[in-house]
């Protein structure tokens, strides 16, 4: 009786999770084990005919001037994911604490997150105008006569991306850090107050190493989705100018919908999937030292 009720269990449980397998199956592994075959190949979408060609995508890859821009803009694309979380660690720590409109707060720190990338591209090209934009009319108020060109320059293009990034990705983080804020015990903070710590060492030494297994999930999925987020570079400077704010992401979207050059396209992407991984490693062996349980 009792191993027929597993197997009808496991029956159940199975027909819960087919579907979603099944989606998994044909839109996730076959398209991976399709791309890593087409690597291998001279396939562009236009042309009747496939060759093998080896290693010679991966060569045009490490030889590719474009490659080690869209490369380095990328990790300094990165660099939104620690400072966002930093930001919204602090913002969090605000609003779990009794103020003024708290819960209207919170809604408009998380609303960018939920708002369309088109309707934040074209906002954030009004602030970053150079010459009437508000950005830097505020700038040329205080003082500065020759504020950045912002996404107009390729000296500035990349760090206003990045601005963006932080600003999208603030509330997400926050509401994260919301959630774990409130699970800390409010004794041990009552007891660190008790014995004399001012607030900044209460953060530092109590509530900080309490959300530090939040602060790995949202680093790791932070930069997850950071190296694979093109849409909203996309909708704003379309990878100019002058290439500057291409990054991996768009470098694959670029070759193989813009020049057909799918095999090329699934070389990129493959190096985009390794260094994900990397990163990935990194942090888990890495967190041991940091991450408290």
């Amino acid at each position: 009786m009792h191993k027929s009720w597993m197997k009808r269990q496991s029956r159940l449980g199975y027909l819960f999770i087919g579907p979603n397998m099944i989606g998994v199956l044909l839109f996730f592994i076959i398209p991976a084990v399709y791309s890593f075959y087409l690597m291998f190949t001279d396939y562009k979408f236009m042309s009747p005919e496939t060759n093998f060609v080896g290693l010679d995508n991966i060569r045009r890859m490490l030889n590719d001037d474009l490659f080690g821009v869209a490369l380095r803009n990328t990790f300094v694309f990165l660099l939104a994911v620690p400072v966002s979380m930093g930001l919204a660690f602090i913002v969090a720590v605000a609003l779990n604490k009794s103020v003024y409109w708290q819960k209207t707060l919170r809604a408009l720190y998380f609303m960018p997150y939920i708002t369309s990338g088109v309707a934040i591209a074209f906002v954030w090209m009004l602030l970053f105008q150079p010459t009437s934009g508000p950005i830097n009319g505020f700038l040329r108020g205080i003082g500065i006569t020759n504020p950045p060109g912002w996404l107009s320059t390729t000296e500035w293009s990349m760090y206003a991306i990045d601005i963006i990034w932080i600003w999208f990705m603030l509330g997400y983080n926050m509401i994260i850090y919301l959630a774990a804020l409130q699970e800390i015990p409010e004794e041990l903070v009552e007891a660190a107050r008790i014995d004399g710590a001012r607030p900044w060492q209460t953060i530092r030494q109590v509530i900080w190493p309490l959300v530090s297994p939040t602060t790995f999930l949202l680093l790791i999925t932070g930069l997850i989705m950071t190296i694979k987020n093109f849409g909203i570079i996309q909708a704003i400077t379309q990878g100019g100018p002058g290439n500057s704010t291409t990054v991996l992401s768009l470098f694959i979207y670029q070759n193989a919908f813009r020049y057909y050059e799918m095999s090329y396209a699934a070389a990129i992407s493959w190096a985009l999937f390794a260094i994900i991984m990397i990163f990935t490693v990194l942090q888990w062996l890495g967190q041991k030292r940091w991450v408290h349980y």
